[in-house]
């Protein structure tokens, strides 16, 4: 999708909304606002278009009932009110669809659903089915088991790549300001940036990364995800939940961004931008040609060194000899397992490779791509 005025004939959108935008000062969930983006996702949907709603403000949605002050620091707390605010949050979204019939369908996630392949599969599939029943799927990470390591870390990121698991043609990003503006709009001169058609546009800006007190992310955090959908070919809007029902008609609200890249394996951007690495592979220079310029799987013989604890299924970064990052992907053996056969060019399981071309994500410029 290239223009914005093609939104309303989009076959999949996926919407995201911030627990800023959900919830009240008081910590409790604000239903007028609930039931406005409910509305307006119900016109799409009896429009013909499948939608996806990534939505944060479960944790925040259990600050008030717990009786807690703000947003929690620690991860239990942050854990506790997560379990707390999660049915609550579903039991509202699901009570205002339930007024036009329409079902809807939780999907949590955690980062290493998008590891595992079989988990990565399983994930692609329950999406498509809810999808091809008419479901509205509700996705959020699961806060309530999560941990530091291991965790998307923003839902803008999660909302990005649920665009790419998908296959959405368009992702909109809802925020308490109506668009990216050139300074903070709170400042006199500060302008609403219509569009946007290469990041590079937004290099002399100062983007802020201070989230809301109730939730996990700022500007940034929406432009970076901007930035990972529209490199895999989808298009961005970022505009306020007021603007909702505008955008979906074409209207020329918020700030739009351009695809800048062709649609490419969600897997590998799961992979790239959902993990955390485990440990480090170093490869000597003939390994180390291959996996750049060409599709290939690494092998026991291309192994020089290993670095950190993983195990096998984990995700690891790729070093060439002189410490410059080849890429990352799932190794196949764990690390005490592949210091005994590293550099090894008669190793018996010559078939089985270190990293599989398919769960490779090679790096280039400072950044990783498939």
């Amino acid at each position: 999708m290239l223009n914005r005025l093609e939104i309303g004939q989009a076959t999949r959108i996926v919407v995201k909304v911030g627990s800023s935008s959900l919830t009240r000062p008081d910590g409790n969930l604000d239903f007028e606002q609930l039931a406005h983006i409910t509305k307006v996702l119900t016109s799409a949907h009896q429009n013909g278009q499948q939608v996806v709603l990534v939505s944060s403000g479960s944790t925040a949605a259990g600050i008030g009932p717990l009786g807690l002050s703000g947003k929690p620091r620690e991860m239990h707390l942050h854990q506790a009110a997560a379990m707390v605010g999660q049915s609550r949050l579903l039991a509202a979204w699901e009570a205002e669809f339930a007024k036009a019939n329409i079902t809807i369908g939780q999907v949590l996630f955690t980062a290493e659903d998008v590891v595992n392949r079989r988990h990565y599969a399983n994930a692609q599939s329950a999406l498509s089915t809810l999808l091809s029943l008419g479901v509205i799927p509700i996705v959020n990470e699961n806060d309530a088991v999560v941990t530091d390591e291991l965790r998307f870390g923003d839902n803008d990121r999660l909302a990005a790549l649920t665009s790419h698991l998908v296959a959405s043609e368009v992702l909109i990003l809802l925020t308490d300001v109506d668009g990216l503006y050139t300074m903070p709009p709170k400042f006199e001169g500060a302008r609403l940036i219509e569009e946007v058609r290469s990041m590079a546009d937004l290099d002399s800006l100062e983007i802020t990364s201070r989230g809301s007190t109730v939730g996990t992310g700022g500007m940034r955090t929406k432009v970076a995800a901007a930035d990972l959908a529209c490199s895999g070919g989808i298009a961005v809007l970022i505009t306020s939940p007021e603007n909702l029902g505008r955008a979906l008609t074409g209207e020329p609200v918020g700030t739009w961004f351009h695809p800048t890249g062709k649609r490419t394996s969600a897997r590998k951007l799961w992979l790239e931008h959902a993990a955390q690495v485990k440990g480090t592979i170093i490869v000597d220079d003939g390994a180390a040609s291959a996996l750049r310029r060409r599709g290939t799987s690494l092998l026991p013989v291309g192994v020089f060194a290993v670095a950190g604890k993983f195990s096998s299924g984990d995700l690891v970064e790729i070093r060439q000899m002189d410490g410059s990052t080849i890429g990352r992907g799932v190794c196949g053996f764990s690390s005490e397992e592949l210091t005994h056969i590293a550099g090894d060019k008669d190793f018996a399981h010559g078939l089985r490779p270190v990293v599989h071309v398919n769960d490779f994500v090679r790096a280039r410029q400072g950044h990783v791509v498939h």
